[in-house]
């Protein structure tokens, strides 16, 4: 990813050119060996790091003045600390096996990536020429390929400019599970597919038709649903664009697949197929597999729609107060209209987002003062019934 990044940006790639050591970890440029003056008025070298901010696989212009620094402080040639651009001296992890020592600040309105980095590094490394004529941030380095370690196909810059990309690789390396791909589960599948997880196991086997389109995220053409895709091909083909760890089974699940459950460490259950529902259910129980089951119940009364859009948590800790929760139901009566195919997108945006952001509170990305084992969204009200810890 950084070579094709950099060679994709004309900026960083004039930086290559001029022989700065170059490497993009995390959602953020680091510039390696940029010679500096410690305290004692020797030339040592560290490791200039900024957010970087792009434009789909090009860097854009710089949004923050703001840049990092891993080493001692800079100083002067006369080893007086290099006050002009200080900020902060504390030590920070910015993302998985990326930390820094201090926080540099010097504002100016930069043009691209080549102005900002030229400006730290003059005010840096020209002290440390000063004492060694010799001393250059341009090292003219080997560079080897890219490792193509990422999830991703494209870097994930949300992440670096909150600075937050450290706690979102708490899920790096899970494998996640998505029983059904219909409304609620295709939501969740692009939520998770913004994520570090290693792999997005979908199981669904049905097609997706018109109705689908006005219950799922994107807008797919008139092309695409006279195909009749499976709703796996349909969507495996968006998010495989972003996440490269997607496996798709376009099968439903029933007794002779179960063992497609088993190896995950999360599953959302996202079907209201009853019998099958059931035993997929007791399969992840047994297993010990931490799972989120989820649904929703919407009634038209007095001409308008009511109800309730629910989450259940089950994890070893709250199977007990799960199973009371969990609903088997395959006919109501037609009474609900959801089953009735009802447009009902934004119930089941909701929906998964309840259900993603209550794993995330289970891995450590979000607080979790209540241990949900249950979570209701009134429709009506809009009030939100949580179960859990007091």
């Amino acid at each position: 990813m950084s070579r094709r990044l950099i060679a994709r940006s004309p900026d960083l790639q004039h930086l290559e050119d001029e022989g700065f050591d170059l490497a993009i970890m995390g959602g953020h440029l680091l510039v390696r060996d940029v010679p500096f003056v410690t305290s004692n008025k020797s030339v040592s070298s560290g490791i200039l790091v900024m957010p970087l901010d792009l434009a789909g696989e090009t860097a854009s212009k710089p949004h923050s003045h703001i840049a990092y620094w891993i080493g001692e402080h800079p100083c002067h040639a006369s080893g007086t600390k290099i006050t002009t651009i200080a900020n902060a001296s504390n030590v920070e992890q910015l993302a998985e096996g990326l930390q820094i020592d201090h926080t540099f600040s010097a504002k100016a309105d930069y043009r691209d990536y080549h102005h900002k980095v030229r400006t730290y590094v003059g005010r840096i490394a020209g002290e440390a020429a000063m004492i060694d004529p010799n001393a250059k941030a341009q090292t003219f380095p080997a560079i080897p390929a890219d490792p193509g370690d990422s999830v991703f196909e494209y870097a994930d810059t949300a992440s670096s400019r909150a600075g937050i990309a450290a706690i979102n690789a708490r899920v790096a390396g899970l494998k996640i599970g998505i029983l059904g791909a219909g409304g609620t589960g295709s939501y969740v599948f692009d939520l998770v597919a913004k994520t570090l997880v290693a792999e997005i196991r979908v199981i669904d086997g049905d097609l997706f038709l018109n109705h689908n389109a006005f219950r799922s995220p994107g807008a797919p053409s008139l092309a695409d649903l006279t195909s009749k895709p499976k709703k796996t091909d349909y969507l495996g083909a968006i998010y495989r664009r972003m996440h490269r760890g997607i496996v798709l089974h376009d099968i439903n699940i029933d007794d002779g697949n179960l063992h497609l459950l088993d190896g995950l460490d999360f599953v959302f259950v996202c079907m209201d197929t009853g019998d099958a529902k059931r035993k997929a259910v007791e399969r992840l129980t047994s297993s010990g597999t931490c799972f989120i089951e989820v649904g929703m119940g919407v009634l038209v009364t007095d001409d308008k729609l009511g109800g309730i859009v629910r989450t259940v948590c089950s994890t070893p800790e709250t199977r007990q107060a799960a199973v009371a929760r969990i609903s088997y139901a395959t006919d109501d009566g037609g009474l609900n209209a959801y089953s009735a195919n009802i447009q009902s997108a934004e119930l089941n945006a909701l929906n998964a987002a309840l259900a993603v952001i209550r794993w995330k509170q289970l891995v450590g990305i979000y607080h979790d003062m209540r241990k949900a084992s249950y979570r209701g969204y009134s429709i009506a009200s809009g009030d939100i019934v949580t179960e859990g810890d007091e």
